[in-house]
């Protein structure tokens, strides 16, 4: 899962230090990129949750959303209301169809491509994250964690699909910029590049979406070390944090595997792996199900019983 992130980031945060800074998009450029990554993220995992990771997420949240308004109010508003408003009811009309979707006779590759790549990447990191949430949810009940999660999830995707996506199909569609064009000759990094331009300050939008992309990823590293050097403790309890030297040792693992894929060949090292390590967590996901329902009925035992009682209330 991370290397999958990594595989995504790096070329887009060393297309943006390339024409920022003026200078070659090499792979000089790229390990540089992850050292700093390194030294960001190793500090944050060092100080912990509320010292290092939780304002470091703070600064981001507030950055992400201020950045999206911002498009939104320059941008073509209307637009991207009514873009947003058409495409729910696409989504809703054609979510079954398009779950099963193959592709088997156009073949167009993009199932392949992207669509087994997010569900590999995504099962890959979910119970890495699953086990992270829940350190940071202590407190709240199943249902705040579960609804909460599910919500703000799904209508923060849609806030920030709607905004940039509606404000590049108007770029496309009024001949202002040939974003497809772009994205099949330059690639999808050059493409956000260029919409960025036909912001208003453009060098300075291109800094801070950069340093947006810079801390996302560092803010996910450092959870995901967390919560590995938490598994890799052999006595935690509730309220301990592992250790700083076992935290430091995973931000570093992290950096070699973001310098292999570099070396390998970036995103497309990172797919495949999301794809062939992500696929056989389905048999682990089924495990955790059955776990929690164990854990759920050993530790609620009375609303099992409530039921029970019910049902055989019902059937005389």
């Amino acid at each position: 899962g991370i290397g999958a992130s990594l595989g995504l980031a790096v070329p887009m945060i060393s297309t943006i230090a390339s024409e920022v800074l003026n200078i070659p998009d090499s792979w000089i450029l790229k390990l540089i990129i992850i050292f700093i990554w390194i030294l960001l993220f190793g500090i944050s995992v060092y100080r912990g949750l509320d010292k290092g990771i939780k304002i470091f997420s703070n600064i981001n949240i507030v950055l992400a959303i201020g950045f999206a308004i911002f498009v939104f109010f320059i941008g073509p508003s209307r637009f991207i209301l009514k873009v947003e408003t058409n495409s729910i009811g696409l989504y809703l009309q054609n979510v079954i169809r398009m779950s099963f979707w193959t592709d088997p006779i156009g073949q167009g590759g993009f199932v392949e491509r992207w669509t087994a790549f997010y569900w590999g990447w995504w099962l890959s990191y979910a119970p890495m994250m699953g086990l992270f949430i829940a350190r940071i949810s202590k407190g709240r009940t199943l249902k705040q964690v579960s609804v909460g999660m599910i919500t703000w999830g799904a209508l923060g995707s849609c806030f920030f699909f709607a905004i940039f996506g509606g404000y590049s199909l108007y770029l496309e569609k009024n001949n202002i910029l040939n974003i497809s064009q772009i994205l099949n000759t330059l690639g999808s990094e050059m493409a956000i590049i260029e919409i960025l331009k036909t912001m208003p300050f453009p060098n300075f939008i291109t800094i801070v979406y950069g340093i947006i992309c810079f801390i996302f990823l560092a803010t996910t590293i450092d959870s995901s070390a967390y919560v590995l050097a938490s598994i890799c403790t052999k006595q935690l309890k509730g309220n301990e944090e592992p250790k700083r030297w076992n935290r430091l040792l995973w931000a570093f693992v992290f950096g070699l595997v973001a310098v292999s894929l570099v070396l390998l060949g970036g995103l497309e090292s990172a797919q495949a792996s999301a794809i062939i390590g992500g696929t056989p967590i389905i048999i682990i996901f089924v495990i955790l199900v059955l776990s929690l329902k164990k854990m759920i009925r050993e530790d609620y035992p009375n609303l099992f019983r409530k039921e029970n009682y019910s049902l055989e209330e019902k059937n005389k």
